[in-house]
């Protein structure tokens, strides 16, 4: 079992796996020893869950719900279709890496149909289910407040997405109506185990691939050469959680953006462009230049795109990736007036 990346969604099958029995032959089935208290544990140290099972979707949807456990399972496919399609659909829905999933069944066939398609994903035999919590992948560092929050957050995306599909107006009217606030703060202390929660977990928005510890972190929190920024999105269903994180370098004939990361899970809220911009406005007030890291990974490519829309311009590069961005500042986007934006 590989142990390069931390757990972000167990996907289960149902029969025989989370509870004993076929439903589709008797309704009479029991849940496995200790399989809620697993889900919970799990669950509080931000790990999401869902169903991929081949099954009747209202009948298994009323057995969860009898169960007590319905509300943990997000996105769940309860369908015939192949267990792939499903794991497949969840993995978009989540909008998280393939091999930050872990698939469990009972079926050794389904195991390996998963793979086959799926190699980045981890296949484990439900035999195994009990030995989860124990595992490295399943520990991570630190629980923070929004991790134990994640699943609710993921709920309340839903609530968003739903409203979206049946707003009648334009994409701009809907944001305005959603009464978002965008905070961006200096990090302080109790921010940083978050801050490092982000660079380890974010892939896709995270413009040099770097990740820093929580003692890296609190050294340029506590430097006059450095700023570390974070910032929170909210809006009428609740918060997003610390969704961002800047660190810049503080130099004398410029401002250098040493790390720009974003999660995955706003940029459909149109907020991508605010930190940065936020950036290059302070840039601009100390009468300094702007440079910026870039390195390149198999899934930042958004962050390139982001870099070039805001009138970044390569100075330099290698064969390895690693570019170096430089702004002169005379464009800078302003903030979306849809968006209370909150400088602290």
């Amino acid at each position: 079992m590989s142990e390069e990346k931390e757990v972000k969604c167990v996907i289960w099958d149902l029969d025989n796996t989370i509870w004993d029995g076929t439903l589709a032959e008797s309704d009479d089935v029991r849940l496995k020893p200790g399989i809620v208290e697993l889900i919970k544990t799990l669950d509080s140290r931000g790990i999401l869950h869902s169903i991929s099972s081949k099954n009747t979707h209202e009948e298994t949807m009323e057995k969860l719900k009898q169960l007590g456990i319905e509300e943990y399972f997000l996105y769940p496919e309860i369908n015939w279709n192949a267990k792939s399609i499903g794991v497949g659909n969840i993995q978009k829905n989540l909008n998280i890496g393939m091999d930050t999933i872990v698939f469990i069944d009972d079926q050794p066939f389904e195991r390996e149909e998963v793979k086959a398609v799926h190699p980045e994903i981890t296949c484990i035999d439900a035999a195994e289910y009990s030995s989860l919590p124990e595992l490295k992948r399943f520990n991570p560092r630190f629980i923070t407040h929004d991790s134990k929050r994640r699943r609710t957050m993921y709920l309340d995306d839903i609530k968003r997405k739903n409203e979206e599909d049946t707003f009648q107006g334009t994409p701009e009217a809907f944001l305005a109506q959603l009464n978002m606030r965008f905070v961006i703060h200096e990090a302080k202390e109790e921010d940083l185990k978050r801050a490092e929660e982000l660079t380890v977990r974010t892939n896709q928005l995270n413009a040099t691939g770097k990740t820093y510890d929580y003692e890296e972190l609190n050294q340029f929190r506590l430097s006059d050469n450095y700023k570390l920024l974070v910032c929170e999105l909210t809006d009428k269903y609740g918060s997003y959680g610390k969704i961002g994180l800047a660190l810049i370098e503080i130099k004398e004939d410029c401002w250098h953006l040493r790390l720009l990361l974003m999660s995955c899970r706003v940029m459909s809220r149109g907020v991508g462009t605010v930190l940065m911009s936020h950036i290059m406005q302070e840039t601009k007030k100390a009468g300094k230049k702007l440079q910026a890291d870039f390195k390149t990974t198999k899934r930042n490519r958004m962050m390139y795109v982001s870099y070039k829309f805001s009138n970044f311009k390569e100075i330099s590069s290698d064969e390895e990736g690693h570019i170096l961005f430089e702004n002169d500042l005379t464009m800078i986007q302003p903030f979306p007036p849809y968006i209370d934006v909150v400088i602290q």
